[in-house]
């Protein structure tokens, strides 16, 4: 490992968060800190890392994005035929991670995660651009192909087979949602002394805990 890894450190300026100032609810106070991640024209504030695991226990890790969030719990899109979704199909269960570093803020979601609707997965495809909804029907993701033509023949030739119609969802499309059972809030402090606030669903409430850092 180089010498210079080592040397790679900054310390956190931000005042300590106050337990009392903290929603007791963890939506709304996503919802607080997601805003503000937008004010501060975060790229992509609504990137997240989705961390899934096999039957066997193989775990992987990709970034995927925020297209929902209630109180019910946080949506994204994907193919039905994918990595992740054969990772969901056998264990039901996810972490997101939010990472917004110049707030030294993030935030992790863990819970279970179902399928969600095919009527809402149908009014979020139909409001994609339309290369999108074009890419979706392309790409059999995870599968590995023998090149980058194979894509762009294939989004040539549904390109002109959609060119006088609506383009239809892929019945292999659609969305999950990961209903957490617990959401914790991390900001990074002085000294290494981080802020950190974990809530976790205890029937129809939720508990606030401060966890040492």
């Amino acid at each position: 490992m180089p010498e210079t890894l080592h040397a790679l450190r900054r310390d956190y300026e931000r005042p300590p968060i106050v337990s009392s100032e903290l929603a007791s609810d963890p939506f709304l106070q996503f919802q607080i800190w997601f805003e503000e991640a937008r004010s501060a024209e975060i790229l992509e504030p609504n990137a997240m890392t989705l961390g899934t695991s096999d039957a066997d226990g193989h775990v992987a890790c990709r970034t995927v994005l925020l297209k929902a969030a209630d109180e019910r719990g946080f949506v994204f899109f994907t193919n039905y035929g994918s990595r992740k979704a054969h990772h969901l199909s056998s264990n039901p269960n996810a972490a997101l991670l939010f990472t917004w570093l110049p707030l030294t803020r993030q935030i992790e979601i863990a819970g279970a995660v179902e399928k969600i609707s095919e009527a809402e997965s149908l009014e979020y495809f139909m409001s994609r651009p339309r290369g999108s909804q074009l890419g979706a029907w392309v790409s059999e993701q995870s599968r590995v192909i023998a090149s980058r033509e194979v894509l762009t023949k294939r989004f040539e030739e549904l390109t002109e087979h959609f060119a006088k119609s609506p383009i239809t969802k892929p019945e292999d499309w659609g969305g999950y949602r990961v209903v957490p059972r617990t959401i914790e809030f991390w900001q990074g402090g002085h000294d290494r002394l981080h802020d950190r606030f974990r809530y976790s669903r205890h029937e129809s409430s939720w508990i606030i805990e401060r966890l040492s850092p």
